[in-house]
C-alpha cells in the first residue's frame, strides 16, 4: 500500500472509530443519562480503549455535546407550509419507525436534566439548533413562545412513545392520534395569526 493509501485508511479508521464512539455514547446517554453513563462503558460498547474518547472528544462534557450535536439537526424539519410541517411532525411522532433514533436527543436531554453540566449543554444546543431556527421559521411577534410550546408538545410525545412505542392503540386509534396531533400542531402554529 502506498503512503497516500495508508493515510486514507488511517483517516477512514479514525472517522469510523469516532462514529463508533458517538453511537455508543448516544445509546448510553439515551438509556442512562449523563451522570450514570460511564466513559469506560461507552468505550467498551464502541470496542475501543477509553483513552480514545479523550483523544477524539476531550472529556465527557465534550462527548455529550458532540452526541447532542450529531442527533439534533432541526434545520431539516423547518421547510414547506405549516400544513406540511404539521403533517410531517404528527406522522414522525406517531408512526415513523426511525423516529426512535430521531427522538434520542429528547431522551438524552430528559435523562440528563438533573446534571448541571449536561443541562447547560442541552439548553445551549436546544436553543441554537432547535428553538431559534423554529422561531425564525415560524416568524411573527410570538414566534419564540410558539416554538417553546411546540417543543414541549414534541417532547411530551417523544417521552410517551419511548415509554409505550405503539401508545397501546390499534391502527384506527393511531390514525386518530396522528390526525389530532396534526391539528394541534397546526392550531398552535396558526394561533394569533389572521
Amino acid at each position: 500500500m502506498t503512503a497516500v493509501g495508508l493515510a486514507v485508511a488511517r483517516r477512514r479508521n479514525a472517522e469510523a472509530t469516532r462514529q463508533d464512539i458517538l453511537d455508543a455514547a448516544r445509546c448510553r446517554f439515551a438509556c442512562e443519562g449523563y451522570d450514570r453513563a460511564g466513559l469506560r462503558e461507552i468505550a467498551a460498547d464502541a470496542g475501543v480503549d477509553a483513552a480514545l474518547i479523550s483523544r477524539y472528544f476531550g472529556g465527557k462534557e465534550e462527548l455529550f455535546a458532540a452526541v447532542l450535536a450529531a442527533t439534533a439537526n432541526a434545520a431539516e424539519l423547518f421547510h414547506g407550509t405549516r400544513e406540511d410541517f404539521a403533517a410531517r411532525m404528527a406522522h414522525m411522532m406517531v408512526r415513523e419507525p426511525q423516529a426512535d433514533t430521531k427522538l434520542d436527543s429528547i431522551l438524552i436531554m430528559l435523562r440528563s436534566a438533573s446534571s448541571p453540566r449536561a443541562a447547560e449543554a442541552s439548553r445551549r444546543l436546544g436553543d441554537s439548533r432547535f428553538f431559534e431556527p423554529m422561531a425564525q421559521w415560524i416568524g411573527g411577534a410570538d414566534a419564540e413562545v410558539v416554538a417553546r410550546l411546540l417543543g414541549a408538545l414534541m417532547m411530551g410525545m417523544g417521552v410517551s412513545r419511548a415509554i409505550n412505542p405503539d401508545f397501546s392503540l390499534g391502527e384506527a386509534e393511531l390514525d386518530q392520534l396522528e390526525g389530532r396531533l396534526r391539528g394541534m400542531i397546526l392550531h398552535t402554529l396558526s394561533a394569533g395569526r389572521p
